[in-house]
């Protein structure tokens, strides 16, 4: 790996974290016109996600119901044959001891057959609401995947339009960033993420900091126009690079 060429001269180095800022400036633009879209996608890339598996969920519960109301059909139906096996019996007892034991598995079947008749009412009741619910999910999952589709559109629409500005405006921020020292550098990338519009290097305008609008003394001004030493706002702590003469304001903006 090349050593980093690093400025030496304190108005190079001004120079090119202003540069910097510049080239930052615009790729923070191709930024805000994306807007939230890119974290918008992903959000509905989950949504949907957890939706599937929702689906999936609700497809297997549905199938292990199903399955249970089959299988206690099964059970009403194999009691209802043994009730007729042992009514048939009846009619050939010899004793009381036998009727009494034939007619207690007929009260046994019957037994079983309610109780599997109310878990079939029980597992339709559930079964009703797991179709609603599937239907519900599915009619979700359809909306969002129409929604995601479009704010995909929107999003390759716009990374197409900007896509190769802000490569090359990538390309030339790294190329500066090569000839900064570390330590600045840090400190230039600490406080652009400290504030939202992004800004660690502004000039002063009226006598004040072009990023917190803070007032900056005369004396300070001064010294930031020889550019002898990197200056910090002492409200804020961007960097000030510069100091624009004072504007004088038209008649339109007094009126």
């Amino acid at each position: 790996m090349a050593k980093k060429k690093e400025l030496t001269g304190v108005t190079d180095k001004l120079e090119q974290l202003a540069s910097l800022q510049a080239i930052h400036s615009k790729i923070d633009q191709i930024k805000i016109l994306k807007g939230e879209l890119p974290i918008e996608v992903e959000d509905l890339e989950n949504e949907i996600s957890g939706l599937e598996k929702r689906i999936a969920k609700i497809g297997n519960e549905l199938k292990e119901t199903e399955d249970s109301i089959a299988q206690k059909k099964q059970t009403i139906k194999d009691a209802t044959n043994l009730i007729a096996k042992y009514d048939k019996k009846l009619t050939n007892v010899k004793n009381n001891r036998e009727y009494d034991a034939l007619n207690k598995e007929v009260e046994l079947q019957k037994l079983e057959i309610q109780l599997a008749e109310k878990r079939i009412k029980d597992a339709t009741f559930s079964l009703d609401n797991l179709k609603k619910n599937l239907e519900d999910a599915e009619a979700k999952h359809a909306q969002k995947i129409a929604d995601l589709s479009s704010k995909k559109k929107e999003l390759s629409f716009i990374i197409g339009d900007t896509e190769k500005e802000e490569k090359e405006l990538n390309g030339q921020a790294t190329a500066i960033e090569e000839h900064i020292e570390d330590r600045l550098l840090v400190a230039y990338k600490r406080i652009r993420k400290t504030y939202k519009n992004g800004l660690a290097v502004v000039n002063v305008e009226r006598n004040a900091c072009g990023g917190c609008f803070g007032f900056v003394p005369a004396q300070t001004q001064a010294e930031i126009r020889t550019k002898k030493r990197i200056i910090t706002c002492e409200h804020c702590g961007r960097i000030l690079y510069g100091v624009k003469d004072d504007i004088e304001l038209s008649a339109e903006e007094i009126a």
